[in-house]
């Protein structure tokens, strides 16, 4: 079993940053390496794909139109990935959601199939952007 959390969410002004934890816990972290992903939906919107990052942090996936502005990272040794989000926008506001699920590498298929096939989900963490 895995579990995840995330925390960090708030409101910001346009422009600012922000930067977003997601903490796995639970026995199935024990000898598994793990992609970790950020999602968000934004209100009245259908959720998207924003990141992942693989166990070893080498590999990496941006959605194409946050690439620049968002840094994905983790900490092994606290088993947290970490979302740096800065230049925020109005249309950046929206629940992020973090995902964990075994693997090894990231890419824009791996995020996609992580989207439906996953070993933990969190509750999400708001983000409101305000100008």
């Amino acid at each position: 079993q895995v579990q995840v959390v995330e925390s960090g969410g708030g409101l910001v002004q346009a422009g600012g940053s922000l930067t977003l934890s997601c903490t796995a816990s639970g026995s199935g972290l024990r000898g598994h390496s793990y992609n970790m992903a950020w999602f968000r939906q934004p209100p009245g919107k259908e959720r998207e794909g924003v990141s992942c990052i693989s166990w070893s942090g080498g590999s990496t996936y941006y959605a194409d139109s946050l690439k620049g502005r968002f840094t994905i990272s983790r900490d092994n040794a606290k088993n947290t990935v970490y979302l740096q989000m800065n230049g925020l926008k109005l249309e950046d506001t929206a629940m992020y959601y973090c995902a964990a699920a075994r693997g090894s590498f990231c890419s824009r298929k791996v995020l996609a199939d992580m989207e439906h096939t996953f070993d933990a989900w969190g509750q999400g963490t708001l983000v409101t952007v305000s100008a």
